[in-house]
């Protein structure tokens, strides 16, 4: 009986509100293993090619955007700060812009917005959306340090919201 006082005490203390740490915020659906992912290929503000590859050994949150969805421009700033917040060798935030338009496009919002923290990178040919089966946009994979995905969130989100930085402060803590 004393146990199953304990359970439901502790169910109730799990009632859904914010996520504590540790625990993926809401809309965050997270792989029951991490899955491998497809290769994708785009490039960076020089127009160096670049891949996933290119950040392996660190947990990556690949945001995929444009400057013409309107949900994907309000999370921008949100997606700056976590990235000033969390960046380093460890963690990278990299938000791949799918704008025809080029660059110069993804260079103007970001300077319009004040966007400071974020590299630019760019797949012109929006194949990257499509490999990785992003149903519109905004669409964030996590992903581990082997390239893998553990997560993703379709969608916006507050990305610098306390919750979310928790769980991924947490989740590459443990990882």
């Amino acid at each position: 009986m004393k146990m199953v006082a304990l359970a439901l005490f502790g169910a109730l203390l799990a009632v859904p509100g914010s996520a504590t740490a540790g625990e993926p915020p809401q809309n965050f659906a997270v792989q029951a293993s991490p899955q491998p992912l497809p290769e994708i290929q785009f490039q960076d503000g020089d127009g160096q090619p670049k891949t996933l590859a290119d950040f392996s050994g660190k947990i990556v949150l690949l945001n995929i955007w444009a400057t013409w969805c309107a949900p994907c421009r309000k999370e921008m700033p949100t997606l700056d700060r976590l990235q000033a917040k969390l960046g380093g060798p460890d963690f990278e935030v990299v938000a791949l812009s799918m704008d025809r338009g080029g660059p110069d496009k993804v260079k103007k919002f970001f300077a319009e917005i004040g966007i400071e923290h974020l590299a630019l990178n760019i797949d012109t040919s929006g194949k990257a959306m499509f490999t990785l089966g992003a149903p519109g946009l905004p669409m964030t994979l996590l992903i581990d340090r082997q390239g893998k995905e553990v997560g993703r969130l379709i969608g916006p989100a507050e990305w610098d919201a306390p919750d979310m930085a928790d769980f991924i402060r947490s989740y590459f803590a443990a990882n």
